[in-house]
């Protein structure tokens, strides 16, 4: 393929120069508006498919597709906040209905059960102008040291690396790929939906499921030391295998995880027992990085008062555009990081009470729970074992169960 072309799902070869040429899903739409018939079902998602499939930009092997997810925060964070700079109303506008947009998209997404990295977007390209808008419109004022930029670019830089660390695998368990004739016959072959390489899932004969009860094939079943004695497995029928205790299957994802906690939208995978502690820490390192990026633009554009009154109460604030776009990024920055802080504060909860999230809806829904701190925190009971050791088993998270010997497994 040349830069300009590509392959697109019929399989025939393709060029940029026409991608709105000889189009079965294109042409006939504009003929029946223009004729006043109406379009058959499911015509506008096939349209919307189309375009996103050639919605691509020329590169070395071929033309790459975009991510249609993507561009939204790209386009849309500067214009509002610029909107938002240039009158209190308009920013009072614009920095209420931000938050409700989010949750709605988030609310579909949610809905549909799909995949998006509109959500990643929008944190990497706001943390990306956060820091442009502090470089270009707070430093040059003068007030902020050369120390202090370096404190903020250190926090940014480790926060990334977190994050970059929670984004890999979250603990998948392996998909097993025996061919064997299972002793189960009403377990019918299925394919896994979602999985990394297509493999199909099949049945395990009974010898093998024997050996995954207890703990071996390939290791995907073994039961962790925090695990206590008649800690139950279950067969997962997507993923055709016996997931160990506190595993569970993601359905964005179509993969079972090892202590799965929840799906995140905001880094577009699972965390699970393997990036558990990644997550908590890109949280961390935001939330400090976060507030001290806050409080450097507060006292400069609103010297002489505390971060926090100075938030409600700046009369200087739209004195002049820089710092009306300075104080409109405070404002958007102090609504993240309190959405932020809730989710760190929940999860710090729950580590505390050696709980994941998925077994805090599960137990919410099987009505097995105490709800404890005002309903912040679901105790299930079941691993929960102190502070300390809760904390303790967090801490060694990821560490490679201990191996049981052949007396042990007989």
């Amino acid at each position: 393929l040349c830069c300009c072309e590509y392959v697109p799902p019929p399989g025939e070869r393709n060029h940029l120069a026409a991608c709105c040429c000889d189009c079965e899903d294109l042409d006939p739409p504009p003929e029946r508006w223009l004729t006043c018939r109406s379009l058959p079902p499911g015509a506008l998602e096939r349209i919307a498919d189309t375009v996103a499939d050639r919605l691509r930009v020329p590169w070395f092997a071929g033309a790459v597709k975009i991510n249609v997810s993507l561009v939204p925060p790209l386009v849309l964070l500067p214009v509002f906040l610029h909107v938002a700079a240039l009158h209190f109303l308009l920013g009072l506008l614009v920095l209420t209905s931000l938050p409700v947009v989010v949750l709605w998209y988030y609310y579909l997404t949610h809905r549909r059960k799909e995949r998006t990295l509109f959500f990643l977007s929008l944190g990497l390209f706001s943390l990306s102008y956060m820091y442009y808008v502090f470089l270009q419109e707070v430093v040059p004022r003068g007030h902020v040291g050369y120390s202090q930029v370096v404190a903020l670019t250190c926090g940014l830089i480790l926060m990334l690396a977190a994050l970059s660390r929670a984004k890999k695998d979250p603990g998948y368990l392996p998909i097993p790929a025996s061919n064997e004739k299972s002793s189960h016959q009403n377990l019918p072959d299925r394919s896994v939906r979602g999985s990394a390489n297509g493999l199909r899932g099949v049945t395990a004969s009974g010898a093998a499921s024997s050996r995954a009860v207890n703990g071996e094939a390939k290791g995907y079943s073994r039961m962790s030391a925090e695990e206590p004695e008649g800690a139950k497995k279950d067969w997962c029928a997507k993923c055709q295998l016996v997931r160990p205790a506190r595993a569970g299957h993601c359905r964005l994802c179509g993969r079972c995880v090892r202590r799965l906690d929840h799906h995140c939208v905001w880094i577009n995978s699972c965390v699970g027992e393997r990036n558990h502690q990644a997550f908590i820490l890109a949280l961390s390192f935001f939330m400090l990085t976060s507030v001290y990026g806050i409080t450097l633009t507060l006292h400069t554009i609103c010297r002489g008062r505390t971060p926090f009154v100075a938030l409600f109460y700046c009369p200087g604030a739209y004195s002049d555009y820089s710092s009306a776009l300075s104080f409109t990024c405070v404002w958007y920055c102090a609504i993240v990081t309190a959405g932020m802080g809730y989710i760190l504060l929940i999860q710090l909860l729950n580590i505390s009470y050696n709980v994941t999230e998925r077994e805090a809806r599960l137990a919410l829904r099987d009505n097995t729970g105490r709800r404890l701190l005002g309903g912040l925190v679901i105790d299930t009971g079941q691993y929960n074992r102190g502070f300390l050791c809760n904390w303790g088993h967090f801490l060694s998270l990821g560490s490679s169960p201990p191996q049981r010997s052949a007396e042990d497994i007989v």
